[in-house]
């Protein structure tokens, strides 16, 4: 398990309002199917989870449950 970061919670309301804490981890598993399914956006994208998930462009809801689709126009950054 690795820390990404912190999320506002305030901003997360629009998926759930039940969210726990602000922190926001990534698993081994969660890594390795990054880099199976979707080869080098590991290694590309990595260094700017922590931007990604503290202040997004859009937060989509997501089938998974405690899941959403986040994203962040590189130009921000």
């Amino acid at each position: 398990m690795h820390s990404v970061g912190k999320i506002d919670r305030d901003i997360y309301k629009c998926i759930t309002k039940d969210i726990v804490t602000d922190e926001v981890i990534i698993t081994d598993n969660q890594i390795q199917h990054i880099k199976d399914r979707h080869p080098n956006d590991y290694e590309r994208f990595a260094s700017y989870f922590g931007d990604i998930v503290s202040k997004p462009d859009y937060i989509v809801e997501s089938k998974k449950p405690n899941t959403a689709l986040i994203l962040l126009s590189l130009i921000h950054i």
